[in-house]
């Protein structure tokens, strides 16, 4: 009998859950990867929506009316004023491009909390699919205002509410189904590496929406939507919910020391429900846990609000991160899309980095407190470093990438995962939707305070939103000060508990 070629071998050295668990991790990746790849194009626009055109002020009506019939046989759709595009274009622009990222994040934090009640109650393949035909219809929408020259400031807010509304399906849904597919072995480090797909959706959505953004900046949001539409019809056709829809395994096989990670309410003893809190029983024969009920499992409302803090820090940069980059290195817009992609390039090595750390210490909050600490004096290097040049600027933007984003990583991913299957659940495999959602929603009120704080702020100097988002992060890491506090004492507690 002839040898199996390598390629064969390599196949057929999986066994058939091994293989659809690795399915269900990259599709899952790429289709939360294309929700994030359509938030970012605002981010880049902005730079093209306003320009700094001191020299426009210094002219005289006279002669903006001269010029203005000089352009009026070139067919461009766009308003008369050289700085940008109406009502843009004028002095409080840094407020008005505020409201767009407020607007949207807000509808976003609010549409949280209801989505993953909804979404317990509803096939999940279904819910998402929706949720990103919909995202992707009004995120090619605002893209419509430039090639209908459309210059009313409500069309671009309603299309960022509509938008921020439908894509909240789909973090509760994503995370539900990758926490269905992996139990809690190594889950920080999996859930790390899988996380990176918020990173790798900005960069591409920064990517994507600068190529366009300096010749045709509609396109910068038309072809994002397009993209996020198509990912929901392959949403449609392949996405399995749970392993026992096709007979597998409900969870792998995994080193039984790291189940233990995290910390009961009423004693020192770590939660024990991987496997089995996973069960049939549990997502069939379970009612949906309440909004209430989610609230009282132990953790979930320190790590809510810790996320709040992280989540303005780090939606701050998702949204303002290009405009800064260009008033500070002076650079198009375009280019500063393109640098401002190594934030989310640190930030993927921070989320891999933060769950291995976790898994190892088995130890979620201090990990978290740890990064945390280290990336508010981070923040007040990168606001002074920047200004020197655009050497300095890449590293500091490196590193704070991955302390801004690593805390926002692991509370999103494995702390939600875990917290979703507390063994106070009993199996109720439901009440992960609800747990991420409220976690998240909770983290979104920080998202859509920080851009909108950031807007306000930022006219009387970059300098003081750096003060504000580190402030925030030690507003983070002093939510989290019970949880580590406990983290530690249970360690010596264990410790002395071997001695003996």
């Amino acid at each position: 009998m002839a040898q199996l070629p390598p390629g064969i071998r390599f196949i057929t050295s999986f066994s058939r859950d091994q293989w659809y668990r690795a399915f269900i991790f990259t599709l899952t990746f790429f289709l939360y990867a294309s929700f994030h790849l359509s938030r970012k194009p605002i981010s880049i626009v902005k730079g093209e929506l306003h320009k700094h055109c001191a020299a426009s002020h210094e002219v005289e009506l006279s002669s903006y009316r001269e010029y203005a019939a000089q352009i009026q046989h070139v067919k461009k759709p766009s308003n008369a004023s050289q700085c940008g595009w109406e009502p843009f274009d004028k002095n409080n622009y840094k407020q008005l491009l505020g409201a767009l990222d407020y607007s949207f994040l807000c509808a976003y934090a609010i549409g949280m909390y209801l989505s993953g009640i909804i979404g317990e109650r509803l096939p999940i393949r279904y819910y998402l699919t929706v949720g990103m035909l919909a995202s992707g219809l009004f995120t090619a929408m605002f893209g419509l205002g430039y090639f209908y020259n459309i210059h009313n400031l409500w069309f671009y807010i309603m299309a960022q509410i509509a938008n921020g509304l439908v894509q909240t399906t789909g973090w509760p849904s994503v995370v539900t189904c990758i926490g269905n597919w992996f139990g809690k072995g190594r889950r920080g480090l999996i859930m790390g590496i899988w996380n990176s797909h918020t990173s790798v959706g900005n960069i591409l959505g920064s990517l994507i929406a600068a190529y366009w953004v300096s010749t045709c900046w509609g396109l910068s949001f038309v072809m994002p939507g397009v993209i996020i539409a198509v990912m929901g019809i392959f949403c449609f056709l392949f996405l399995i919910e749970h392993p026992k829809d096709i007979s597998c395994s409900s969870t792998p096989s995994s080193d039984p020391e790291m189940q233990h990670l995290l910390i009961d309410s009423e004693n020192c003893t770590a939660s024990q429900n991987s496997s089995s809190a996973i069960t049939g029983e549990g997502r069939h024969g379970t009612s949906a846990i309440s909004f209430l009920g989610a609230l009282r499992i132990p953790g979930v409302i320190e790590f809510s609000l810790c996320l709040l803090f992280a989540k303005l820090v780090s939606y701050t940069f998702l949204f303002w991160l290009p405009l800064y980059i260009t008033n500070v290195e002076h650079l198009d817009a375009k280019r500063a899309g393109d640098l401002s992609t190594l934030f989310d390039v640190g930030g993927i090595f921070g989320g891999i980095l933060a769950g291995l750390i976790s898994d190892r210490l088995e130890k979620r909050a201090s990990t978290c407190g740890m990064m945390l600490l280290l990336a508010a004096p981070t923040l007040y290097m990168f606001s002074a470093v920047s200004k020197m040049g655009l050497e300095a600027t890449v590293v500091m933007l490196l590193i704070s990438g991955a302390l801004v984003n690593g805390p926002y990583a692991l509370i999103t991913t494995a702390v939600s995962a875990d917290l979703g299957t507390h063994k106070s659940l009993k199996g109720n495999a439901r009440a992960l939707s609800t747990v991420t959602a409220i976690i998240d929603g909770t983290g979104s009120v920080g998202a859509a305070l920080g851009p909108l704080l950031a807007g306000l702020i930022s006219p009387s100097g970059w300098n003081n939103v750096f003060y504000m988002l580190m402030v925030a992060d030690a507003c983070a890491l002093l939510f989290l000060l019970r949880l580590i506090q406990k983290e530690l004492r249970c360690n010596a507690d264990h410790t002395l508990f071997k001695e003996h």
